[in-house]
């Protein structure tokens, strides 16, 4: 569709390409100066400075700065917590632990200014509430059986789980591989499943 020649169509992929590289630029931004100061030290003028983004930009997409690190960690959960399945992975792998973890060593340095500033907290309980629902649809999708109520349970409960696990093994250096800590997970996470009372012949 075309509107006094511009392709309508075009024109909105390019806005909305603009808009992400926006939105990217401010993460980065605020992401790097969390590597150098404490979150509340932190202005939204130094995020602008760093961004090279207007202070109207910036406000026509966020609220403040909390606004700005909440949206950014949200398209990072979302994102990883559905990768196996947009990705066609096997059913019985429920969360890509052992790609969580690489990127969580990865980045320790970021994970430490995460800490430093408190905000950690908010990011593990984000990530808990993404990923139980990501696990619930891979539940479904491995054959799991129940009311929908018991299945939105169990997948809450193995993300609590998964974010325990990621907490013991950052607090004990990350030194696991994260490929073994995967496959702690997964065996933990199906033996107490097989074994619930749900998917046993007597209870």
């Amino acid at each position: 569709m075309s509107v006094n020649g511009t392709d309508v169509k075009t024109d909105r992929a390019k806005t909305d390409r603009r808009i992400v590289r926006t939105r990217d630029t401010l993460g980065d931004a605020l992401m790097e100066l969390m590597r150098e100061k404490s979150f509340d030290e932190i202005t939204v003028q130094q995020i602008l400075d760093r961004a090279g983004v207007g202070r109207s930009t910036f406000y026509t997409h966020y609220r403040d700065k909390d606004d700005l690190f909440l949206s950014d960690v949200e398209d990072f959960l979302k994102l990883f917590s559905s990768a196996l399945t947009r990705g066609g992975a096997n059913p019985k792998r429920l969360a890509p632990v052992a790609e969580l973890f690489t990127h969580i060593s990865e980045v320790r340095d970021f994970v430490g200014a995460l800490a430093a500033s408190g905000k950690i907290h908010d990011v593990l309980e984000l990530g808990r509430g993404f990923f139980a629902r990501s696990m619930e649809e891979r539940l479904r999708m491995a054959g799991a059986t129940g009311e929908p109520t018991q299945l939105a349970a169990q997948a809450h409960a193995l993300s609590g789980s998964l974010f325990a696990l990621l907490e013991w093994w950052i607090d004990h250096g990350m030194k696991d591989d994260p490929r073994a800590m995967d496959a702690l997970y997964h065996r933990m996470a199906w033996n107490g499943i097989s074994n619930s009372p749900a998917n046993s012949k007597s209870v």
